[in-house]
């Protein structure tokens, strides 16, 4: 089933059939966050802002060394506020595995 079918079929639902399936993939999203993602061939599948190879663990570690956004946005010049954002928001609700990863590499 392509996007158009999906979209063409979407459109045929009713309104309780719609908010069922929103639902559904609100629940399946849960965890996913926009501008982060997690691959196996990417810094050893740690979750990284997408079209880099920088690790959110990385960027948390530098603020916490005092650096600001402008001078974090200044190392990265690939990064854009929104990434940062992004990371803020991935890294408050997966504290622990941000920890861990910084412990991981402050012992490495």
């Amino acid at each position: 089933m392509t996007l158009r079918d999906l979209e063409e079929f979407f459109s045929q639902l009713s309104r309780a059939e719609k908010a069922q399936v929103l639902q559904w993939a609100a629940r399946d999203l849960g965890d996913a966050f926009p501008g982060i993602e997690s691959r196996p061939d990417v810094a050893g599948g740690e979750a990284c802002i997408v079209r880099t190879r920088i690790p959110i663990w990385v960027l948390v570690q530098m603020r916490r060394l005092g650096a600001s956004e402008a001078a974090i946005l200044n190392s990265y010049p690939t990064l854009r506020a929104e990434d940062l954002a992004h990371a803020w928001a991935y890294a408050r609700l997966h504290a622990e595995e941000i920890e861990r990863a910084i412990l991981d590499n402050e012992t490495a």
